[in-house]
């Protein structure tokens, strides 16, 4: 659990990391940063000390054997806006801000409570300038 204002996600992947291969069934390298909201709230609360959920995962084809410690998650099926950020995570509040204050209002969707992620390379180094991930919202028609 954490906020925005007591955003620990360094911490979370620096332990997630070196374990990430005990993930017997993993299907490819890839990495996935899932953000859990309680219903009604998400990053447009407007409240930076909400609190949420977020995971350091792999995608796994299940059954498997869970490593001491790691639970599984499971995304349910539903529609996605994606979009890519490309540059240093220090730079994805400027991505964050383009989806939620500009694309956002002006599209056709609300955003739905179901989890956010984001998927990054294997390789991922969030300093690197020339990093690019994947940011998938959640979306639903408006009424």
């Amino acid at each position: 659990s954490m906020s925005y204002a007591n955003n620990t996600t360094p911490e979370l992947w620096r332990r997630f990391m070196p374990r990430r291969k005990e993930v017997v069934n993993s299907l490819d390298s890839d990495l996935y940063s899932i953000q859990l909201y309680p219903a009604g709230t998400g990053p447009m609360s407007g409240d930076p000390g909400s609190v949420f959920e977020k995971w350091a995962a792999v995608e796994a084809i299940v059954p498997f054997s869970i490593p001491e410690g790691m639970e599984i998650i499971n995304l349910p099926a539903g529609k996605y806006a994606v979009f890519l950020h490309h540059g240093p995570a220090s730079a994805f509040m400027k991505s964050f801000g383009f989806i939620f204050y500009d694309w956002l209002p002006g599209s056709e969707y609300l955003v739905d409570d179901r989890p956010h992620f984001e998927v990054l390379p294997g390789n991922y180094r969030p300093d690197d300038p020339d990093a690019s991930e994947e940011i998938w919202i959640p979306i639903k028609f408006r009424d």
